[in-house]
C-alpha cells in the first residue's frame, strides 16, 4: 500500500509517524514534507497547494490513499481534483470544507442544526461593523473573526471597543487577505476550551479523545493569537457526560445538517468547543486534524490510524472503537524570534541528538543543510513529553525544551500547568 501525506508541519510529521507504524506496512510519501518527515518517508518537492502537481504524482506512483494535513488544499478542492483521476483522498469535499473556509457558512450551519453557539452578526462593510460596535447591541469583551481561513490567526478577542475597532480595520484593511473581506462579530463566551476530533464517513462518527491547545503567544494567554503554542491530552477537567453532550449536541447535528444540504462530510472534523456554565457551545469547526493537538493525541493512540482512515473512505466507520494508552502527553511549541508577526529564519538548531527518553520532537519549520538543522518558519519544533501523569509528561516535555537551542527561541512556560492541579493520583 502507498500513502501520500500532504503538508510540511508538525501535524504532518505526527501523521507520517503514525501511518508508517501501521501493520499494513505502507510506503509513505510526503509532499512537500520536512527534514524530520524525511527520516520516515520519502519527501517530494510539491507544494501543498499545487493540486494538479500532487494529483499527477499520486497517479504516477499509484498512491492508494492521500491524507491531507492543512486546510488550504481541502478548501481548494483537492478531493474533487483527485477523484477525477480515480484517486482516494482522506478529507472532505470543497463544499463540505467550507465549514472551515467560511465562518459565516459554519455559523449558518450551526444555526439551522440547532447547535449551541455564540450569538453573532455578519458584516461585509467596515463602516457597518464599526457602527455595530458603537451601538447598544455590542457588549464587551467581544470576538471579531475573519470569515475565511487565516491560519489560526484571524480571531481577535477584543476587551474593549477600541481593540474591537482595530481588529475590524485590520481585517478590512487586508491583514488576512481575502479571508477578511467579510467578518463575524460574536458574543464572547466564558469557560474552558477543548479541541474535539471525529473521523466520519458521512454517516457515522468515530471520536478521538479531546485535547486542549494554547493559542496566545505568551504565558497567561497574553499577546496575539498564533497557530498554536502547545497542547495536552487527556482533559482531566472534562466529565464523560460533558464529552457525550459535545458529540451529540454539537458534532452529530452539524454532520447531519451538512448531509441535509447535500454536502455530506467525510474525513476528520475538528470542533473547537467551550464548556460554559450553561453547557458546551461550539466556537468553530475545522476541516482537518488540529495543530498542535494532533501531536498529543496520536502518541497516545494504540489503534492503527491508517486502518481508521481507510475505513472512513470505505464508509465503514460504524462499530469501530479507538484504543488508547493511559499515558498523558504534553506538547510545547518552539517558535522563532518575532513570531507570530515577522520572524527570523536560518538560525542553527542544536540539541536534537541529546533528547531525554519519553520525548518526541516533531519538525514544523526546519531545513537541513550538510547534516545540520536550521529554522525555516515561525513555529519551528514541537516537543512532546509522555508519561503516566501530566506532571511526568510535562516535565519530560520541558526537559526536551531545555536540551534544544536556537537564537531567539521562544516558547510558553505554562503549557498544561493548570492540569497538574486537576490530576487525580
Amino acid at each position: 500500500m502507498r500513502v501520500l501525506v500532504v503538508g510540511s508541519g508538525g501535524r504532518e510529521h505526527a501523521l507520517v509517524e503514525a501511518i508508517a507504524a501501521s501493520h499494513l506496512e505502507p510506503e509513505v510519501y510526503a509532499a512537500p514534507g520536512n527534514p524530520g518527515i524525511a527520516r520516515v518517508a520519502e519527501t517530494v518537492d510539491i507544494p501543498a497547494d499545487d493540486l494538479v502537481g500532487l494529483r499527477n504524482f499520486a497517479a504516477g506512483r499509484r498512491i492508494d490513499l492521500t491524507v491531507v494535513g492543512p486546510e488550504v488544499p481541502l478548501i481548494g478542492g483537492i478531493r474533487e481534483c483527485f477523484e477525477e483521476a480515480g484517486l482516494r483522498v482522506f478529507g472532505p469535499s470543497r463544499a463540505a470544507a467550507r465549514i472551515e473556509g467560511s465562518k459565516v457558512f459554519a455559523k449558518e450551519v450551526m444555526r439551522h442544526a440547532g447547535v449551541p453557539t455564540a450569538r453573532f452578526e455578519v458584516f461585509d462593510r467596515e463602516y457597518r461593523a464599526l457602527d455595530y460596535l458603537r451601538s447598544r447591541e455590542a457588549e464587551f469583551p467581544i470576538v471579531v473573526k475573519a470569515d475565511g481561513a487565516a491560519a489560526g490567526k484571524g480571531v481577535t478577542v477584543a476587551r474593549d471597543r477600541a481593540e474591537a475597532e482595530s481588529a475590524v480595520r485590520a481585517a478590512f484593511g487586508g491583514k488576512f487577505g481575502k479571508a477578511g473581506e467579510r467578518i463575524v462579530i460574536e458574543e464572547y463566551l466564558e469557560g474552558r476550551e477543548a479541541s474535539v476530533f471525529v473521523i466520519t464517513d458521512g454517516h457515522e462518527m468515530l471520536p478521538f479523545l479531546p485535547a486542549q491547545d494554547y493559542k496566545r503567544i505568551y504565558d497567561g494567554d497574553e499577546g496575539p493569537n498564533t497557530g498554536g503554542m502547545g497542547a495536552y491530552s487527556p482533559l482531566m477537567w472534562m466529565r464523560p457526560e460533558t464529552y457525550g453532550a459535545i458529540l451529540e449536541e454539537i458534532v452529530r447535528p452539524t454532520l447531519h445538517q451538512l448531509a441535509l444540504i447535500g454536502t455530506p462530510y467525510t474525513g476528520l472534523l475538528y470542533a473547537g468547543v467551550i464548556v460554559t456554565s450553561s453547557g458546551p457551545k461550539a466556537l468553530e469547526f475545522n476541516c482537518r486534524f488540529g495543530d498542535p493537538e494532533t501531536q498529543v493525541i496520536l502518541p497516545r493512540m494504540r489503534s492503527d490510524l491508517l486502518e481508521l482512515l481507510l475505513a472512513a473512505e470505505e464508509g465503514n466507520v460504524s462499530g469501530r472503537e479507538i484504543s488508547w494508552s493511559s499515558d498523558k502527553a504534553v506538547c510545547v511549541v518552539l517558535a522563532s524570534e518575532g513570531y507570530p508577526e515577522s520572524y527570523s529564519t536560518g538560525d542553527e538548531i542544536s540539541g536534537l541528538s541529546e533528547l531525554p527518553s519519553g520525548v518526541y520532537v516533531y519538525h514544523a519549520g526546519t531545513e537541513e543543510r550538510d547534516g545540520r538543522f536550521y529554522t525555516a518558519g515561525g513555529r519551528v519544533l514541537n516537543v512532546v513529553g509522555t508519561g503516566s501523569t501530566i506532571i511526568e509528561a510535562r516535565a519530560r516535555a520541558y526537559a526536551g525544551v531545555e536540551a534544544i537551542h536556537f537564537r531567539g527561541m521562544q516558547y510558553r512556560t505554562d503549557i498544561a500547568l493548570e492540569a497538574i492541579e486537576l490530576e487525580d493520583f
